[in-house]
């Protein structure tokens, strides 16, 4: 498992994002708080606050590299 830090401030990043990760066979997890989402699900996502950055647990032991070059748009800074 990896995690990274990933920001989701708008909704076109959201959607974007979810079309990204879908691709993979693996779970994703979203991290905020107290609070874990499945990063596959739209509708979670908008209910975490999307105004500072988000932790992605990336359930995967292989293809990390091609997962991680596919998100590298949402990288936090």
């Amino acid at each position: 498992m990896k995690t990274v830090q990933i920001s989701l401030n708008s909704i076109d990043k959201v959607k974007s994002f979810v079309n990204a990760i879908t691709q993979f066979d693996y779970d994703f997890d979203l991290i905020s708080g107290r609070y874990v989402i499945d990063a596959k699900s739209i509708m979670g996502i908008f209910s975490l606050d999307l105004s500072k950055p988000i932790e992605l647990a990336i359930h995967a032991e292989a293809d990390v590299d091609a997962i991680l070059d596919v998100i590298k748009p949402y990288l936090a800074e």
